[in-house]
């Protein structure tokens, strides 16, 4: 890799001095990874400038999420529609922590086991489907303890509502990679995306010109 090549992608020539990495990177990553796998500083002028004028590009990459995410959650009972984020929220911390080594067939073999499980269960049959890969299970017994409740707390929901939800993240997964036009962790990436903060004012803006509201702690408005 030259000098030149930025660091994060190894492909576009790093032109971009970023003050979070110490180093300069492409004008792609910073607009895609900022404030996601980059935390920038709230006086970075590239951040600044972002907010204040939103690059066409980032205005494309919200719609298609959007679009993407939409589907996701039609149907949901608000109950179902927390469940859903509280997973999201879950997903994208531990795969943040590093401490896992989390992509999306990963999350889709752990939602497809516990789904599974949850559906014999509600058969009244107590049988454990198990993920195929080691990585699946141990984001599985991760997982297991914020759905099911720790010992004497009830579970968080029904059966019903994490199969659900379970097999929404599933197809999401599963899908995400060919939708979103990414690679094996286009998923995350889009969790990463709808986890990041949105800006008070922009949010209270897109209410009031009936955009709807955005996803708990998202950035992406929600219609």
């Amino acid at each position: 890799m030259s000098a030149s090549t930025c660091p994060l992608c190894g492909q576009r020539r790093a032109r971009r001095a970023c003050p979070a990495l110490g180093h300069q990177i492409c004008a792609v990553c910073c607009g895609t990874k900022r404030l996601t796998e980059i935390q920038c500083p709230p006086d970075c002028g590239y951040l600044v400038s972002a907010k204040t004028h939103p690059p066409a590009a980032l205005q494309r990459q919200q719609e298609r999420d959007a679009r993407f995410v939409l589907p996701m959650i039609a149907g949901l009972s608000e109950h179902q529609y927390q469940l859903f984020f509280l997973v999201q929220g879950t997903l994208h911390q531990l795969a943040e922590t590093g401490e896992l080594p989390v992509d999306d067939d990963v999350i889709r073999e752990t939602a497809q086991a516990l789904a599974a499980t949850y559906e014999t269960a509600s058969k009244g049959i107590i049988y454990e489907h198990r993920p195929s890969s080691l990585h699946a299970e141990r984001l599985s017994r991760e997982l297991k303890p914020l759905l099911e409740g720790q010992e004497g707390h009830r579970p968080v929901a029904s059966e019903r509502d994490l199969v659900e939800v379970l097999r929404r993240v599933e197809r999401a997964a599963d899908k995400a990679r060919a939708a979103l036009d990414g690679g094996h962790r286009a998923y995350l990436d889009l969790v990463g995306r709808l986890m990041q903060p949105a800006p008070q004012a922009d949010a209270t803006e897109a209410i009031e010109n009936g955009a709807g509201a955005p996803a708990p702690g998202s950035s992406v408005i929600i219609p």
